[in-house]
């Protein structure tokens, strides 16, 4: 077997073209002509002997093979990134905007950053919480650095790690779950995974249903259910006492799986930032093996909604 070596440079070539969306920023920022980015790209190309980019069109879009590397290459430079300023002693200082999906796992994302604060005291975190959609328009943005979001089939530019939480029908310790009339629902506004999701399954099956109860935050959905407002569907993880898990002996069917992706964009990250990342994807893994429906590194071929 052949070993191929893939330069860490022309990794972060074509992950700038990436983040960037265009060759001649790529190059602006690396110090190098456009068509020097655009020879590094090929000479990426023919080292893994696979077309990587399409530039017919107006915009550069992946192949499936590039959006594959891509996620590889994500976490390949931040780990190198990260022992550099480890060897070198550099100092993680700096701010960093993280932003957490509402409709999720908060609580257990905020204890990870919080022992972070505790590690790196020097470095000043803000969180942002906000449904999925909106935190990757302020990611694109560059308005944080980096996002935890669920998301449905090709997942956005940025994804450096993922993983699926199967999502459960939950309801109050003594509800009624009569067959005969319409399903109760407590969800969060239109546009929730979980929302689409539990409206999706109940109409596959042909059950009536009704809105009863909306919030944003999963905090009010938790105690809408708790009261026995209605039923939701939540992970395991943000279960709470009182609650029941309902099934299909109760009539709700299994719901799908929900992607859900870290998304950090390496072109010009500090290094508190690539050691935040590192932190959370090892609390992740550490998790994963109880909390978790199935925890990857970069398996395409999970990433089916």
């Amino acid at each position: 077997m052949v070993v191929v070596n893939l330069p860490t440079d022309v990794l972060r070539t074509f992950l700038a073209v990436i983040d960037l969306g265009s060759f001649t920023k790529a190059g602006q920022l690396l110090g190098r002509t456009q068509p020097a980015i655009s020879l590094q790209i090929r000479k990426l190309e023919d080292l893994v002997g696979m077309t990587l980019m399409d530039t017919s069109g107006r915009n550069i879009a992946l192949t499936r093979e590039g959006e594959s590397l891509a996620r590889y290459a994500r976490q390949l430079l931040v780990m190198n990134d990260e022992i550099v300023a480890r060897l070198q002693r550099k100092e993680s200082t700096g701010s960093l905007r993280v932003g957490l999906p509402n409709d999720y796992a908060v609580a257990f994302f905020q204890k990870a950053l919080a022992h972070f604060s505790k590690q790196h005291p020097d470095v000043s975190i803000s969180i942002h919480c906000d449904t999925s959609e909106l935190l990757m328009t302020m990611f694109e943005n560059d308005e944080l650095d980096i996002v935890v979001a669920m998301f449905d089939g090709t997942p956005p530019p940025g994804l450096i790690y993922t993983w699926a939480e199967r999502p459960i029908w939950v309801a109050a310790g003594d509800f009624d779950a009569d067959v005969k009339l319409p399903v109760p629902i407590a969800a969060h506004p239109e546009g929730c995974h979980y929302r689409e999701r539990m409206i999706r399954s109940l109409d596959q099956i042909g059950r009536p249903w009704r809105i009863t109860f909306s919030s944003p935050g999963i905090n009010g959905l938790q105690l809408a259910v708790q009261s026995g407002f209605g039923v939701t569907a939540l992970t395991r993880r943000t279960l709470m006492r009182g609650m029941r898990i309902l099934t299909e002996s109760d009539g709700f069917p299994p719901l799908p799986d929900i992607h859900v992706g870290m998304f950090f964009k390496n072109t010009g990250a500090s290094t508190a930032a690539m050691m935040l990342v590192n932190h959370v994807m090892q609390t992740l893994q550490d998790s994963g093996q109880t909390d978790f429906v199935r925890l990857e590194r970069l398996n395409t071929a999970a990433m089916v909604p």
